[in-house]
């Protein structure tokens, strides 16, 4: 059974940081591409970072230069780092694998609010 199970979420002011991990259960993590999404109120999921198993990234324009996706292939975990926030990164993100299948973790909350 695949589970990804993501942490790190919280309340921020503007211009803080936070770390979001996600472990991955019940796939060749070395092998998955992996990547973060992320969806506001009211508005479509949006594709945030994405790794590839060969270490390339891929950003949305909205993040590139603050946000960093990593993995470590051995603790089977995805990282987002995340600098400078802003109100406009607030939502719920999620953990995605397209291993096989579609993977979604339960989600993580982000709220950057002064």
């Amino acid at each position: 059974q695949v589970q990804l199970v993501e942490s790190g979420g919280g309340l921020v002011q503007p211009g803080g940081s936070l770390r979001l991990s996600c472990v991955a259960s019940g796939i060749t993590f070395f092998l998955a591409d992996m990547a973060w999404y992320r969806q506001a109120p009211g508005k479509q999921r949006e594709r945030v970072a994405m790794i590839t198993r060969g270490d390339s990234t891929i950003y949305a324009d909205s993040v590139k230069g603050r946000f960093t996706i990593s993995r470590d292939n051995v603790k089977k975990t995805t990282y987002l780092q995340m600098n400078n926030l802003n109100p406009e990164d607030t939502a719920v993100y999620y953990c995605n694998t397209r291993y096989n299948n579609d993977y979604w973790g339960q989600g993580t909350q982000v709220t950057v609010s002064s």
